[in-house]
């Protein structure tokens, strides 16, 4: 049986645990920015959007910072969660773009303008240290760290970028298959190479049963 403390001890640190398992599950888009986001399937236009979004989050963040509010620290904490999930949303959706060999050099060239801006507007917030900075100082570090490494993703060599992708997904292939039973690995490669042979094969719009080609001009030339 638990004592008092060792309850309220036990109930802290639960509600400790389930706090990033809550961050992880909220969703950082609303609704209607999912919307926009389905209805986009050019890259370049994707990570325009996604930008966007991210810019709109540093400017309800900048509001909320402008007034002091009680209660505002866990609203800031949240926005700047939810800006950091959508900067590694640009960098999921440029890997995957480069990885189906995709151009992305238009969506790219706004990116690392914008992350340019987005990184100093951080840093300002940082620097200025709000006096509830201690509540969010963590994720803003985070929010920091994550615009840094994509502004280099984005301004690099694309081209780079796209081997180093390539070769992370030979890697995590080799590692599934090192995982996998004998039987399953065999299964897996039998799928594989029917898939190439059926992705090989002509279009036709001949069905099942009908005559080989030729066969009805035949006839009628003997006939």
């Amino acid at each position: 049986m638990f004592s008092k403390s060792g309850l309220i001890t036990f109930f802290v640190l639960a509600a400790g645990a389930a706090g990033p398992l809550a961050a992880q599950n909220r969703d950082f888009l609303t609704n209607d920015e999912v919307d926009q986001i389905r209805e986009v399937q050019d890259p370049n236009d994707r990570v325009k959007l996604y930008v966007r979004f991210a810019k709109q989050r540093l400017d309800q963040l900048d509001s909320l910072l402008a007034r002091d509010k009680a209660g505002r620290s866990a609203l800031i904490h949240d926005l700047i969660e939810d800006y950091t999930r959508i900067i590694e949303a640009i960098d999921t959706v440029a890997d995957e773009a480069l990885r189906r060999k995709l151009t992305i050099d238009l969506g790219m060239t706004t990116v690392t303008k914008e992350e340019k801006l987005m990184l100093a507007r951080l840093d300002t917030i940082q620097k200025s240290n709000p006096k509830d900075l201690a509540r969010y100082e963590f994720v803003l570090k985070e929010a920091i760290d994550t615009t840094s490494d994509s502004l280099e993703l984005s301004e690099g060599d694309q081209q780079v970028r796209a081997r180093e992708v390539e070769e992370q997904q030979e890697k995590e292939k080799a590692a599934r298959e090192a995982a996998m039973k004998p039987e399953e690995l065999e299964k897996k490669k039998a799928d594989e190479k029917k898939a190439a042979d059926d992705k090989k094969k002509k279009p036709t719009l001949r069905r099942p049963g009908d005559p080989p080609i030729g066969t009805s001009a035949q006839q009628g030339k003997q006939n």
